[in-house]
């Protein structure tokens, strides 16, 4: 049975940094991808970023630059640095995991955490 169990999100100014974490269980490493999407009130859950186990990452370009993902050598773990936060970026932050082949495949594929909280206000 997949598990994915987030952590990290809270309340920021702009301008500020947020870690996320997702450790996951119930799935290989190998041929799996892990990431992050966002849903803001009243919109459409969408990318933020996902990575393959063989390194390959798609990140949605508003976050290029600012946020970093990273997943820890052959762990099920999968961790989203967010620097220069706007307020754009609010929203509940889920985790996903899906086959290294539906990294592109967008939002309704895979299986989800049960999401974190990401607030960025003055």
């Amino acid at each position: 049975q997949v598990q994915l169990v987030e952590s990290g999100g809270g309340l920021v100014q702009p301008g500020g940094s947020l870690r996320l974490s997702c450790k996951g269980s119930g799935f290989p490493y190998g041929g799996n991808a892990m990431g992050w999407f966002r849903r803001a009130p009243g919109k459409q859950r969408e990318l933020v970023a996902l990575t393959s186990s063989i390194g390959s990452v798609s990140y949605r370009p508003s976050v290029v630059g600012r946020f970093h993902i990273s997943r820890v050598g052959t762990e099920n773990t999968v961790y989203l640095q967010m620097n220069e936060l706007r307020p754009e970026d609010a929203g509940i932050y889920y985790c996903n995991v899906r086959k290294d082949w539906e990294l592109t495949a967008g939002p309704d594929v895979g299986s989800w955490g049960q999401g974190t909280q990401v607030s960025v206000f003055s």
